[in-house]
């Protein structure tokens, strides 16, 4: 079994990562800014309190076989507008500390519609790519910086718009961009493919797109209404 540091740990994905490495029987290091857990107290699973943006992150790395990184950004309008550089700085200074301490493999969220923003239906492309473009700016230039980082054996995992719901492991993965057919991707999948790739070592220094078949409902304009300004 291996040990697994998962940043963003407090996080929607993050929650889910960190309950099925425990289940796989993974030893894990939670990182989160504010060092609350609610699976804190087992002996395999540990909880720090990290700022990536300005704390020295090598102690929480070193000795690690692999990082997974579930950074992500609240969803309010006003975060939205002007997000912390959680994607580019945050990710850029996790693989600072990762280089000295020896430890290769990363996995990271990034964003199918960092490519490709033709997804989904008009009242679902209109508001989530404006009030998104300033996260997929980010997630862009992570890739790009990730791309320089060429003794790290990385992964950015391209999700479609996010949701609740329980793991299905039924997913597509396919290279770059989700299917046409498909916009929306569970934080349980996500994290459930992020864990697999952090056990081997599929899809190096490539951009794998996640995605599922969902409801209609999931993308109603209801349901942008209700993620875009929670």
């Amino acid at each position: 079994m291996a040990v697994i540091t998962i940043f963003g740990a407090s996080g929607a994905t993050g929650l889910h990562a960190c309950a099925q490495a425990l289940e796989a029987g993974h030893t894990v290091r939670a990182a989160d800014h504010d060092g609350d857990h609610p699976l804190q107290g087992r002996d395999d699973f540990t909880v720090h309190q990290a700022d990536v943006l300005k704390d020295d992150l090598t102690a929480l790395v070193d000795g690690a076989d692999a990082v997974l990184s579930c950074l992500g950004v609240g969803n309010d309008l006003g975060t939205l507008a002007s997000p912390p550089p959680l994607y580019s700085r945050g990710t850029d200074r996790i693989c600072d500390a990762m280089e000295p301490a020896g430890c290769k493999r990363l996995i990271v969220i990034s964003a199918s519609f960092v490519e490709e923003k033709n997804r989904g239906p008009i009242w679902f492309k209109l508001p989530a790519m404006t009030g998104l473009i300033r996260v997929f700016e980010q997630m862009a230039e992570m890739e790009a910086n990730l791309h320089k980082r060429t003794n790290l054996d990385w992964t950015a995992v391209r999700a479609g718009w996010l949701m609740e719901g329980d793991i299905t492991r039924d997913y597509t993965v396919q290279a770059n961009v989700i299917p046409e057919d498909m916009v929306r991707t569970r934080h349980a999948d996500l994290a459930h493919f992020m864990l697999h790739l952090a056990e081997g070592k599929d899809w190096l220094h490539q951009t794998p797109a996640l995605a599922r078949p969902e409801d209609a409902s999931a993308t109603s304009p209801a349901a942008v209404a209700r993620d875009m300004v929670a």
